[in-house]
């Protein structure tokens, strides 16, 4: 979702260039962006990269790691130090700052290229998730829609109520 409450949706194929170049579509750059071209891209699962505004991402983001941080200086994670290195770890490597360029551009940094599981010239799948834009593998957004899609009228319905 935009700073204005406008959802990001629809669902277009795209290809990477040989320098691993993409291009937003202008129905989901111009929203995204339209508080400035600074968008944070995060590893959200196989296959699969978020692009959000940087300023949302930073307030749920900032939020979830004061939230962390309280806990530990009271204590709270004393016996879970393991899991706490764990996330240290996945929060080191799991988002990028990035700017999308003219025309919605932008290029997916090297260790998300290998996340992703692309090629140079290969498709892209570009998603609305709502609140942030996704890109999938192809093979990889198949294979979720095949999950997801039987349970699309039992979400809907749990959300609109």
């Amino acid at each position: 979702m935009t700073q204005n409450g406008e959802l990001l949706l629809g669902e277009f194929t795209r290809a990477l260039d040989e320098r691993y170049r993409l291009s937003i579509p202008s129905e989901l750059a111009e929203p995204l962006a339209a508080d400035g071209p600074d968008c944070i891209l995060v590893k959200q699962q196989a296959g699969c990269l978020s692009l959000f505004a940087a300023a949302a991402w930073k307030k749920r983001h900032d939020g979830n790691l004061r939230l962390l941080q309280a806990k530990l200086e009271e204590g709270r994670l004393d016996g879970r130090m393991h899991d706490v290195q764990q996330l240290g770890r996945l929060l080191s490597t799991r988002h990028k700052p990035i700017q999308l360029a003219g025309r919605g551009r932008l290029v997916i940094p090297d260790g998300f290229r290998q996340f992703l599981g692309v090629e140079a010239g290969g498709e892209m799948i570009i998603v609305g998730a709502a609140v942030c834009v996704e890109l999938w593998n192809p093979t990889h957004w198949l294979e979720h829609l095949e999950v997801q899609i039987p349970s699309y009228r039992e979400l809907f319905e749990t959300l609109a109520n």
